[in-house]
């Protein structure tokens, strides 16, 4: 017997919108499917496929649950299992999920669930799985266990792979990163006894080698990609408008107002631009986060856009402004150029290796010359168009999913 939720594919910002459920079995009753959809973790499945010369792979699901659901590691998540499913590795999945939190919505697939319930979904969070997730692991059986953020077991009984996003909390630092440090000290303390760690880029990569929490032999770079949903958009300028009421030229930062981001450089960018050209509107798509400022002065704040808004968002814009000071992979980026929005950035972190030629980059922290840029964009629109469709073919969710397979495989070999 299979069970799986009947739910259709969904982005991790439609989901933010409200409170996917599983589905009721047309033979039970709206208060009993209710009771069932919370058991039904803890009897589901425990036991992977075996055989097949293809490893089983537990893997971490819960970042489609709770807050993460609307940021990159949730977005990555689902993209992820899309692809494992497509390259039909989905047989040898078996999907860890929170039982305290209501089913996410998941794509078709021939997976298997299995539940943990967990207290902590807080600061301590990380620490309660570095004792409980051993146990959940054990009980389970897989071949390997792929983490996909910052909770790690203290003592993996399977063979223990990690994708390493970024290390930003030590890697950045500062005042701003400290509750994350504390947070999540045990996962920099466990993160060198995985047996390989996938980082998303070639900067992640050296910050975790220069830190010294995985050695050359047990880390290797596998790159995200934009889902494909981000693409050009054929009247994409009309839809903005009906939906926002936004006509006209605009800049555009998709993202949290976190200090990273650097929100008052974006302003200032903006302020600049406008002297060449008045006309020109802000427009910041995203849960602006705690550490975003009192006020973003004649900025238009869009808040929670879903996936389709967004490519709209996109493809109408002068181009993109990203003025990000640190970045384990940088998603916008590479989400604007595959729906043919210019980008311009600050040089720093991993941006290079994502937008390679294809946008212009400026000076770490010159908030003037990244506005100066757009006016260099604006000169040549069509041919940073082009370069950014270009570049952004290079990556795709199908390559990623091919490299994680031959990931999984090698830590069998």
């Amino acid at each position: 017997m299979s069970l799986m939720p009947t739910l259709y594919p969904q982005s991790a910002r439609e989901r933010a919108r409200g409170s996917p459920t599983w589905p009721q079995p047309p033979t039970m009753t709206a208060s009993r499917s209710c009771m069932a959809a919370k058991l039904c973790f803890l009897v589901l499945m425990n036991q992977p496929r075996k055989g097949g010369g293809r490893p089983s792979v537990l893997l971490d699901m819960r970042p489609l649950q709770g807050p993460s659901a609307v940021r990159g590691v949730g977005a990555y998540a689902r993209s992820l299992l899309k692809g494992l499913i497509k390259a039909g590795f989905d047989d040898r999945l078996t999907l860890l999920l929170d039982v305290e939190f209501d089913a996410p919505a998941l794509p078709v697939g021939k997976y298997r669930l299995t539940g943990c319930r967990r207290r902590n979904h807080g600061q301590l969070a990380a620490y309660e799985d570095a004792v409980a997730l051993s146990g959940d692991i054990e009980r389970i059986g897989p071949d390997v266990y792929h983490a996909i953020d910052f909770h790690l077991p203290g003592r993996c009984p399977a063979r223990l792979v990690v994708t390493l996003h970024d290390l930003i909390p030590w890697a950045w630092g500062g005042a701003h990163t400290r509750g994350e440090r504390l947070r999540y000290g045990i996962f920099r303390r466990l993160l060198p006894r995985a047996d390989l760690v996938i980082a998303v880029s070639e900067a992640t990569q050296a910050d975790a080698l220069r830190m010294r929490l995985a050695s050359r032999q047990r880390i290797r770079v596998i790159p995200e990609a934009a889902d494909p949903v981000f693409a050009p958009k054929p009247g994409a300028a009309a839809r903005v408008k009906a939906k926002w009421g936004i006509e006209g030229r605009y800049l555009l930062f998709v993202g949290a107002l976190d200090a990273r981001k650097d929100p008052h450089a974006l302003l200032r960018a903006w302020t600049t631009a406008r002297l060449a050209h008045p006309d020109l509107r802000l427009l910041i798509a995203g849960v602006p986060g705690r550490q975003a400022p009192p006020s973003m002065s004649g900025a238009v704040q869009l808040g929670r856009v879903v996936d389709e808004e967004l490519a709209d968002l996109y493809s109408a814009a002068t181009c993109l402004v990203f003025p990000s000071r640190y970045e384990g992979f940088g998603l916008p980026c590479l989400e604007a150029m595959a729906c043919g929005c210019p980008v311009v950035a600050f040089q720093n972190s991993s941006i290079p290796e994502v937008v390679d030629a294809a946008a212009i980059m400026v000076e770490d922290g010159d908030a003037e010359a990244l506005g100066n840029a757009v006016t260099d964009i604006l000169r040549q629109r069509e041919r940073w168009r082009r370069a950014g469709l270009e570049r952004a073919r290079h990556f795709s969710w199908e390559k990623t999913a091919r490299a994680t397979i031959s990931a999984y495989e090698s830590v069998l070999a």
